[in-house]
């Protein structure tokens, strides 16, 4: 049976969701364009999300979630992302943090993530001299110890969904003589925390990706989270093969919606020097073929890599990155191809096409990036570590 079909079937089914996250989609996409246009955060796309139970989706059973593995929720994130892609984002990132992070935590915190698990989370890493910390370097957020806890201090960009996150997770390090990493777990609306509106992106305009900043933020004790010493650790494989296996599914989703408005538009226009569809013009064909491949190799390396990741087998870092970058990358073209069939129609913003366009371009930023990837990749092909 086609996913098509069993969506369809059990579109009301809440214990299937991937046919809830397709119903959902659709819902999403007839608001879209006016969240891209205003900029302004899909507050009621999340109420949506956790009525039907999508943000338990990757809690563990025992804990009152789904349970779900990678598979189920790459093919969540593609759907959602279909319909309105700034949502699929934050849902995402979400997502990630309970499959594997929380569930690293003390057990108490955990726990009361779980159970409060229509509160959004997301981590809180990039700043304004630092960058991306994938490129290294120590934080400049600092956390100073307190008789009662903590108190956290700094400004982090590009704070993805803030104004409707429920917790922040925000990278800093301590204000010892030997200084610790780590991460402290600040509830929003915590006093001495200020989001400046700076989000203001050519796409996931609806992300709402503000700046924030943090002035003597009180957290207690064991919101502090994991502390290291600054030289120690590295990322764990099983982290970044779910962070780029799911942002890969999100903006493939982007370049599938795009190239279905693409097919209905060549059924649909038929300029009168040619008297037919231009779905009928064999170079149009050949190039709808041509989209066609890059988006089969796409739902292949998600679903087969996914499937690896539910079974144990993690992939290696730079593979991961490989995946991500050639999931993105194709996407991108695939959008790319669409444009250039369509011409002006496609340009135009009373057609969806040039919006798909901004937010999958998007996808480069993400991390990790082409450069690195490819630079890690050859390392490794290299034998140099």
């Amino acid at each position: 049976m086609t996913l098509q079909r069993r969506v369809s079937q059990v579109a009301t089914d809440r214990s299937d969701p991937i046919a809830v996250a397709a119903d959902l989609s659709r819902r999403f996409a007839a608001t879209a364009a006016e969240f891209d246009c205003s900029g302004e955060i899909p507050r009621a796309n999340f109420a949506a999300l956790a009525d039907a139970g999508l943000l338990k989706l990757t809690i563990p059973t025992t804990a009152g979630g789904q349970g779900a593995g990678l598979e189920t929720a790459t093919k969540v994130v593609e759907w959602i992302g279909k319909g309105e892609p700034s949502t699929a984002l934050i849902l995402a990132i979400h997502l990630i943090n309970h499959a594997t992070v929380v569930r690293s935590w003390p057990a108490a915190i955990a726990t009361r993530l779980q159970q409060e698990s229509s509160g959004l989370i997301n981590a809180l890493r990039v700043e304004p001299e630092l960058g991306t910390p994938a490129c290294g370097g120590l934080p400049a957020t600092i956390a100073r110890r307190t008789a009662d806890g903590w108190k956290v201090s700094g400004h982090k960009l590009y704070s993805t969904g803030i104004p409707v996150l429920r917790w922040l997770a925000v990278w800093g390090r301590t204000d010892e003589t030997e200084p610790r990493v780590g991460i402290f777990l600040v509830p929003s609306g915590t006093p001495g925390i200020k989001v400046v509106p700076t989000w203001n992106h050519l796409g996931m305009r609806a992300t709402a990706s503000h700046d924030v900043i943090l002035e003597d933020v009180a957290i207690p004790f064991d919101h502090a989270i994991d502390l290291q010493p600054a030289a120690t650790g590295g990322r764990d494989p099983e982290y970044w093969a779910w962070a780029t296996l799911m942002v890969a599914a999100l903006y493939h989703g982007v370049a599938l919606v795009g190239r279905d408005w693409l097919l209905d538009f060549l059924r649909s226009r038929t300029p009168s020097s040619l008297g037919a569809p231009l779905s009928t013009l064999p170079r149009m064909q050949e190039a709808v073929g041509e989209i066609e491949a890059l988006l089969t190799v796409n739902a292949r390396l998600l679903s087969s890599s996914a499937r690896d990741v539910d079974a144990g087998r993690i992939p290696e870092i730079a593979e991961s990155g490989l995946i991500k970058s050639t999931v993105v990358n194709n996407a991108i073209a695939a959008v790319e191809i669409a444009l250039k069939l369509s011409g002006n129609h496609g340009l135009t913003c009373d057609n969806p096409l040039e919006r798909h366009h901004r937010d999958v371009l998007c996808g480069r930023i993400h991390t990790p990036q082409d450069d690195s990837v490819r630079s890690a990749a050859g390392r490794a092909a290299l034998g140099l570590g």
